[in-house]
C-alpha cells in the first residue's frame, strides 16, 4: 500500500527570528512495508512536539550543535525530525515493536515516519493521563523543570524563587513545583492575560509583564525585595543580568535556555562578574538528559501531584501539518501557552 506523506522542510538556513515564509510543506508517497530483516518502523505520527531550541539546528554551521545528537543541524530541503508520539503502522520481523503500539521518538515532522527501532526512545503503555503529557509535562520538559529546580538549584523551603518565560511549557511547571515545595515564587510572561494566569490559575505568589518594564532590574527589586534566591532561566540576556543584580549570597541560577539569543546572536548575557563572586552565585546549565537517573522520582511525584490535582497542564494544540511552521514560530512570537503541540491525527 502506498500512501501521500506531508512532511514540513525548512528551505534555507534560518539566523534570525523565523518566519512561516522559511518553511514549505511536501509530499512524498510513502509505501507502507518494510525491508525483512531491517529494523525499519513505520508510525503515523499522532502528535508532534513542538520545541524552541530547533532554531539553534536551522542555523548554518553552528558547531556548538554538533556533539550533541539531538540538536545536530538540519540540512534545508530535508525533513525535519523531533519529538513525536505515533502508533506503529508496520514493525520489522524482530518482534520489538507490534502493529499498533504507541510509541513515543524522534520522528520527522511528517503524517508518516519511516524510522529505525533506535528512534523509538520508548512503547508507551496504557496510562490515566492523556497521551500528550508525554510530551510535556511527563516527558522531557517535565523532567527539565524538575531536574533544573530541584536537582540544580537544590532549593530550600521559604526561598525566593524567580522564573522567566513562566508561561512556557517548562517555565509554568518551575513555578507550580517551586510552590508545592513551600517557596516564594513570582513568575515573568509577555501579555497580561499569562500574567493573570500565573496568579489565578497556577499559584504563583506574584507576576509581571516584562514587555510593559523598562528596567528589568529595578522591577525584581520591586518583587524581590529580600533578594532572589533560585533563578530559573529560561532566556537569557537582560534579564539574567537582572536577576544576578538582585540574587542573594550563595544564590544559585540554572540555565535551561536562552530563547532570547536563540534568534538574535547579539543579545549575549553579560551579568556583573563582581556580583557573581562577592555573592558566590553557582550558574550551571544543564540539559534534561543529565537527569535521566531521577526520571524515576520525577515521574512518580508528577503523577502523584496530577491524580490529586496539585499540578495543573497547560497545553496549546493546533491541528495538522500544516499548522507546523506557524505553530513553531508563534513560540518565538509569545503566542503559545504552555507546552505547545501540534496534533497530525486521531489516535
Amino acid at each position: 500500500m502506498e500512501v501521500s506523506n506531508k512532511y514540513v522542510v525548512v528551505k534555507h538556513h534560518i539566523q534570525d527570528a523565523p518566519e512561516e515564509s522559511d518553511f514549505e510543506i511536501k509530499i512524498r508517497a510513502l509505501i507502507l512495508s518494510v525491508d525483512s530483516g531491517s529494523n525499519d518502523v513505520i508510525v503515523k505520527n499522532l502528535y508532534i512536539s513542538i520545541d524552541p531550541y530547533q532554531i539553534n539546528r536551522m542555523k548554518s554551521n553552528d558547531p556548538s550543535q554538533t556533539s550533541i545528537s539531538f540538536a545536530a543541524p538540519i540540512t534545508p530541503g530535508e525533513a525535519i525530525d523531533g519529538l513525536a508520539i505515533g502508533k506503529v503502522l508496520v514493525a520489522s520481523d524482530n518482534g520489538k515493536f507490534q502493529k499498533d503500539d504507541l510509541v513515543m521518538g524522534v520522528f520527522t515532522w511528517a503524517e508518516y515516519s519511516l524510522v529505525k527501532e533506535e528512534s523509538i526512545i520508548k512503547k508507551l503503555e496504557p496510562s490515566e493521563f492523556p497521551l500528550t503529557y508525554h510530551l510535556g509535562v511527563l516527558g522531557f520538559n517535565g523532567l527539565s523543570a524538575y531536574a533544573g529546580f530541584f536537582e540544580v538549584c537544590k532549593p530550600q523551603k521559604g526561598e525566593n524563587v524567580f522564573v522567566s518565560a513562566a508561561c512556557g511549557a517548562v517555565g509554568n511547571l518551575v513555578g507550580q513545583y517551586a510552590k508545592l515545595f513551600g517557596c516564594n515564587v513570582v513568575g515573568c510572561a509577555g501579555s497580561q492575560d499569562k500574567v493573570t494566569l500565573l496568579k489565578d490559575k497556577l499559584g504563583f505568589d506574584d507576576a509581571f509583564n516584562y514587555k510593559e518594564e523598562k528596567d528589568l532590574t529595578s522591577i525584581l527589586a520591586r518583587y524581590f525585595p529580600n533578594g532572589i534566591d533560585v533563578y530559573f532561566d529560561n532566556v537569557g540576556g537582560e534579564m539574567l543580568e537582572a536577576a544576578i543584580a538582585n540574587m542573594n549570597t550563595f544564590g544559585r541560577v540554572s540555565i535551561c535556555g536562552v530563547i532570547s539569543q536563540y534568534t538574535d546572536a547579539e543579545k549575549r548575557s553579560s551579568p556583573n562578574m563582581l556580583n557573581v563572586v562577592y555573592n558566590r552565585i553557582n550558574i550551571r546549565g544543564f540539559l534534561a538528559a543529565d537527569f535521566m537517573n531521577v526520571f524515576p522520582d520525577f515521574i512518580a511525584k508528577t503523577s502523584a501531584y496530577l491524580q490529586t490535582g496539585k499540578l495543573h497542564v497547560i497545553e496549546d494544540v493546533s491541528s495538522g501539518v500544516e499548522s507546523i511552521p506557524s505553530a513553531f514560530v508563534g513560540i518565538f512570537n509569545g503566542n503559545n501557552v504552555g507546552k505547545k503541540i501540534v496534533k497530525v491525527a486521531e489516535e
